[in-house]
């Protein structure tokens, strides 16, 4: 019985489009290009190599003055050769770089779609954002729509440095979306449930009221298990696939970046005004030498305000 819901709750999770939207091609100089995407939008495609032995499509939007890079993880009816337009608008209001890819068996990408090669997927997409692009955790947002939730916890309750998730339209785990279990089981997916309360950035929650999807109250309780919570955004009268075209989300979304940048130049000011554990050790072990010193040389240092 276990088995059997497991396989029923992945083959609801992925539905890649068929045939796909795009294609990656390679010009006579080598790079990598997808239709329609001039030069002029600035975006660099990469195929990644990922530990489950697929090869995956990852697209890497530049914003000339970002502050912050925004890894995108889809939901689980699209790939990323139509969403282009939504990548642009949120490049331009949020002033952030965009990652975007496709999980293994979506778009371009080989393979097929599982819940561990999801995983897989991202790992990859996170290592080529540090090797190609220079990206800290630090300066890094991730954001999970629907089943995207699911790779996106997974990376985040690993990195303790990382600035910040947003999970949108986000599911407590794959059998929860069938059924309004209270207990995890051993053959449950994208078990986000279990994984929120490893997240230790802030994290910003947007779920709507009326979604027929996924219900309200995954998105209620992730919100609720998180260690460092950030204002929720509850579109009313928002569904599962919607929640980009009411004018609250991308101004939630901008106030958002605007409290991280803003924490993270309060951390640089703090981190500034103290001297490091190295600095102060160093400044300890001077003064002792310097005791040393005068002790060998017949002194005795006498602390002020006393008689020796």
């Amino acid at each position: 019985m276990g088995n059997m819901t497991s396989i029923l709750a992945a083959k609801l999770a992925f539905f890649p489009p068929d045939p796909p939207t795009y294609q990656v091609y390679r010009e006579e100089n080598g790079k990598l290009v997808l239709p329609g995407v001039t030069a002029d939008k600035n975006m660099d495609v990469h195929l990644l190599d990922t530990r489950g032995g697929n090869t995956i499509v990852a697209t890497f939007w530049r914003h000339p003055f970002a502050r912050f890079t925004l890894l995108y993880s889809h939901a689980n009816a699209a790939d990323i050769g139509e969403m282009h337009e939504l990548f642009y608008e949120l490049r331009a209001h949020l002033r952030v770089n965009i990652m975007s890819y496709d999980y293994s068996g979506y778009g371009a990408s080989s393979g097929k779609p599982t819940e561990l090669n999801t995983y897989y997927d991202i790992e990859a997409v996170y290592n080529c954002l540090q090797k190609e692009h220079g990206v800290k955790q630090e300066d890094l947002i991730l954001y999970g729509q629907s089943v995207g939730s699911g790779p996106t916890l997974h990376l985040a309750a690993r990195l303790p440095k990382l600035r910040g998730v947003v999970l949108h339209s986000a599911i407590l785990s794959g059998i929860r979306v069938l059924y309004p279990v209270k207990m995890s089981f051993w053959f449950d997916i994208f078990k986000n449930i279990d994984k929120i309360r490893l997240v230790t950035c802030p994290v910003l929650v947007i779920h709507g009221t009326d979604d027929e999807t996924v219900d309200w109250s995954h998105g209620k309780r992730l919100w609720e298990l998180s260690k460092e919570k950030y204002e929720p955004l509850w579109v009313k009268g928002g569904g599962h696939c919607n929640l980009e075209s009411y004018p609250e989300y991308i101004q939630h979304l901008n106030n958002f970046i605007n409290t991280m940048e803003m924490n993270s130049a309060r951390r640089s000011k703090q981190l500034n005004a103290n001297p490091s554990i190295t600095e102060t050790k160093h400044n300890k072990c001077l003064r002792f030498r310097k005791r040393v010193a005068a002790l060998k040389k017949g002194c005795c240092i006498v602390p002020k305000n006393r008689s020796p």
